[in-house]
C-alpha cells in the first residue's frame, strides 16, 4: 500500500496512527489505511476545488493507477465487485 502510493504519486507519505496520508494535485488528502483482518483497504479523499483541469485530470489518471496497483482489480472489475457487494 506504502510502496504503490510512492510509485503512482512520487510522494513520502506520512504515517499516522496506521493511516497513511499525501497531497498531491487536486488531493489535499489521500489517506489510506487497512481495513479490519488487512483484508480490504480504506481510502478517504479530500479534493483541492482551486487547481486547473489538467492537474485534475493528471490526478484522477495517477489516483486509478494507485487503485488498481493496491487492490490488484481494474477500475471495471471494482465496480463489478462493488455492485454484488450492494
Amino acid at each position: 500500500m506504502v510502496e504503490q502510493m510512492k510509485e503512482c504519486f512520487g510522494v513520502e507519505p506520512k504515517n499516522k496512527d496506521g493511516h497513511y496520508q499525501i497531497s498531491y494535485g487536486a488531493l489535499k488528502v489521500l489517506d489510506a489505511s487497512l481495513g479490519a483482518g488487512g483484508k480490504s483497504v480504506i481510502i478517504r479523499t479530500e479534493s483541492d476545488l482551486t487547481v486547473s483541469d489538467e492537474e485534475i485530470l493528471e490526478t484522477n489518471r495517477r489516483f486509478r493507477k494507485y487503485l488498481d496497483a493496491v487492490t490488484g482489480y481494474s477500475t471495471k472489475e471494482r465496480v463489478k465487485k462493488a455492485k454484488t457487494v450492494e
